[in-house]
């Protein structure tokens, strides 16, 4: 029997739906609205065209773009056709787009409308980039003159691209973040994704009723495989956006009645703040989904109070599970609030110390996981790749604690934890208390050098539009509310808290801009 027979790859999903629910909304994107059918066919002669032009199955394509149709559109063109899809931060400058373009040796490069100067330089510096090609995004603009655009390799003809595809073969490599000082591919096959899928459809109960409003940037792994490609695979309806501003957000939730939006906690925290949050209808919204961080407990108080009707889902992983590990329910919010939740339904997690047994209860170890999701490797990292699946498990590198109930709570590695006076603080607790201020929108706990203390806790704090905060006031509230020790040492008042652009703060960056804030502090 044919194998492509029983085949299941991303791109068939994409024509599966298509077949089902030909006439329904599948893409809404600034002015552009298109049914699932225009959007399998479109799809269908982007890949058609690109495989005229010279890209072959295998072949490393990359993205550089803010969210819009055309983005989602290559993506899936490129499933269909069997090449790779490698996504690129735009917040790098042009040596670190570079880095990725070579390592991952990348023959194509789509550049969204405010991208194209940015991939120009990069692509420039030594990479394997040939050619380059102009994506349309959100707002209405003209390709520049001289440069291959989206328009023109949309004249292939809208069959089903004649690609024999495995479904264990490579579909996309999306480069972490991480600390390391050069990023890792990690190297996803259909497969995984896939199965990711299920667990997202499963756990979050995505939907083909649905209006899911895609405002986090697609080329991190959440937004892209959490919720863009569940929502096809069931036949929900994508609005999608590049502007993850409150007044957009707010805007686009009324006009199109969103039932279904993923933000990090600091997105929440920000709609709330928005002075035209009261005056907009949110009444569709049922179903919210955070991520990349713990909601603080009066936030989810606020959202309860402010958006009753709505059920919120914690998801938490890492982009080498696809990315979603685990799950905490809306019926767990605030019974487990802080808590990650447990496995998903297609993943097995552990909490281990450094000999791979299980931590009991309480103690601080490293999760780990097995799951069909999960990657095949670090491209051309044969090191690392073994470093993360020593004994037979993938090494996540995050620290965590499980409860009696098997429930997960995630210590941001080791720095989330402050030794202070020769006592640890986990700095979640110092925020959620300091969130009990009415007068807070935002806080950040972190450790600082300090010559007495070691570790000094520092809190750097948002104030709520109009509201008046000082050093003081946050200190003797801090008192009145936990043990000494834990009170901060220290308080900064600041506007605005440093976060990338899927909306996770940086900690890493306040430990920097402060580092040297307590080091003449008195020693007492």
């Amino acid at each position: 029997m044919n194998p492509q027979i029983r085949r299941q790859t991303l791109g068939d999903l994409l024509r599966r739906t298509a077949a089902r629910n030909p006439h329904k909304t599948a893409i809404i994107c600034g002015d552009v609205s298109w049914t699932y059918a225009e959007f399998d066919a479109i799809c269908n002669r982007l890949a058609n065209g690109m495989l005229a032009s010279g890209v072959k199955p295998g072949d490393r394509v990359a993205i550089l773009s803010r969210n819009s149709h055309g983005f989602a559109s290559v993506r899936f063109a490129l499933a269909k056709m069997g090449a790779v899809l490698v996504p690129i931060n735009f917040m790098l400058n042009a040596e670190e787009v570079a880095y990725i373009l070579r390592h991952s040796g990348a023959q194509l490069l789509w550049t969204g409308p405010d991208m194209v100067e940015l991939g120009r330089a990069a692509a420039a510096l030594d990479t394997s980039v040939r050619r380059l090609a102009w994506l349309p995004g959100e707002d209405p603009a003209a390709p520049p003159a001289g440069m291959e655009h989206f328009e023109q390799l949309l004249s292939a003809d809208a069959s089903e691209p004649q690609v024999a595809i495995d479904p264990g073969s490579l579909l996309q490599i999306i480069y972490t973040s991480g600390t390391e000082s050069l990023p890792k591919g990690a190297m996803l096959t259909h497969e995984a994704v896939l199965w990711e899928y299920v667990s997202c459809i499963v756990e979050g109960e995505v939907a083909g009723v649905d209006l899911i409003l895609h405002a986090l940037p697609l080329y991190h792994c959440a937004q892209l495989d959490v919720f863009l490609g569940p929502g096809v695979y069931t036949g929900a309806t994508s609005v999608i956006t590049g502007k993850p501003v409150p007044d957009n957000l707010l805007a686009l939730i009324q006009k199109h009645r969103i039932t279904s939006f993923f933000a990090p906690p600091s997105i929440w925290i920000a709609l709330l703040r928005s002075p035209k949050f009261d005056t907009t209808d949110l009444s569709s919204l049922a179903k919210g989904y955070y991520g990349a961080a713990i909601m603080p407990v009066e936030v989810l108080k606020e959202v309860a109070a402010r958006i009753p009707q709505i059920r919120l889902w914690n998801f938490y992983g890492q982009t080498e599970i696809a990315p979603v590990a685990t799950v905490l329910y809306p019926h767990e919010q605030v019974r487990k609030a802080g808590s990650a939740g447990r496995a998903a339904i297609n993943v097995e997690t552990r909490v281990v110390d450094d000999r791979m047994q299980d931590v009991k209860p309480g103690e601080v170890g490293e999760i780990v996981h097995r799951s069909p999701q999960l990657l095949l490797g670090y491209y051309k990292d044969e090191e690392r790749t073994a470093q993360a699946f020593e004994g037979d498990w993938f090494h996540s590198g995050d620290l965590g604690i499980i409860d009696e109930e098997g429930y997960i709570t995630v210590v941001d590695r080791k720095k989330d934890m402050i030794k202070t006076g020769g006592e640890n603080v986990a700095s979640r607790e110092v925020e959620e208390t300091i969130y009990r201020m009415p007068g807070v929108s935002e806080v950040a706990v972190i450790g600082l050098a300090h010559p007495y203390w070691i570790e000094a806790v520092t809190a750097v704090i948002v104030p709520k539009d109009g509201q008046a905060l000082t050093e003081n006031d946050v200190i003797a509230f801090c008192k009145e509310h936990m043990a000494h020790f834990k009170v901060p040492k220290a308080v900064v008042i600041t506007d605005a808290l440093p976060k990338n652009p899927s909306g996770k703060l940086l900690k890493r960056e306040l430990r920097t801009r402060y580092e040297n804030m307590l080091k003449d502090a008195p020693k007492t």
